[in-house]
């Protein structure tokens, strides 16, 4: 199975764009793909509109951009993950580098992954270099270690791995499908590591930072990559859609 999972980070600014946005999906997406699973996690207030329109096209499952570790208590500001399961949310994103960038540390995003597996989410974990200097890998083997080290084995079957080099988020030019497997097979070898080759096996590995319609191709037909994180281009549902057909075509 291939995933493209839609990050609209902090858009649509206006409800009535939002509602655009998610009928010019409904339309687009109208074609599916046996072969790839959309996911789509609008801002927080924009969950219970997105929710309510995928229950009734089924043509994507709905997902969180961030979420908080307790699931009560005096924390202003977060989202519990019961309130998330309770639209219906599937799919959490944990790790993101601009969660990071604002003070999740690894010991932060290793709470927050455990909660979602706890919860019975899939949890969608990021990582990532912030630089592509010396031995690259070697920037982001801790972020990926320290996460994989709160989980079991078990756990494994609701947990996606997204690559996500820093320094090519939010660009037009994405890393290349050369070194993006390089890091996904890097990537591999540490799941097995921890989890063992039959676990490790169940994992999808996904790659974000500038996929947009007319870069999507050669991850598309790279063999060892699952799928795509989509930022901004998301926020286009033509160009979104174009995306999700490359992925599943390919």
């Amino acid at each position: 199975m291939k995933y493209v999972i839609a990050n609209w980070k902090m858009g649509p600014p206006e409800r009535s764009e939002a509602e655009r946005l998610t009928a010019a999906l409904t339309q687009e997406l109208r074609r599916g793909s046996e072969r790839v699973t959309v996911v789509l996690c609008p801002p927080f207030p924009w969950l219970p509109l997105v929710g309510a329109e995928s229950r009734m096209t089924s043509r994507w499952r709905l997902g969180a951009q961030d979420a908080f570790w307790e699931e009560r208590g005096a924390f202003t500001g977060e989202v519990s993950l019961p309130m998330l399961r309770s639209l219906a949310v599937q799919y959490v994103i944990v790790g993101h580098s601009e969660r990071r960038a604002l003070g999740d540390t690894n010991e932060i995003v290793g709470r927050k992954l455990r909660a979602v597996l706890s919860s019975g989410m899939t949890a969608v974990l990021c990582v990532g270099e912030l630089h592509r200097e010396g031995d690259w890998h070697v920037a982001f083997r801790e972020q990926v270690a320290e996460a994989l080290g709160v989980i079991e084995a078990a756990d494994a079957g609701k947990l996606i791995v997204t690559y996500e080099p820093v320094w090519a988020i939010g660009g037009s030019i994405p890393d290349t499908p050369d070194d993006v497997l390089s890091a996904v097979l890097f990537i591999r070898k540490l799941l097995r590591e921890r989890f063992g080759e039959r676990a490790a096996s169940s994992v999808p590995i996904l790659y974000g930072g500038s996929i947009e319609g007319g870069t999507v191709a050669p991850f598309a037909n790279q063999e060892g990559i699952d799928g795509v994180l989509v930022g901004h281009a998301s926020l286009n549902a033509g160009d979104f859609a174009d995306i999700v057909r490359a992925i599943g075509d390919a």
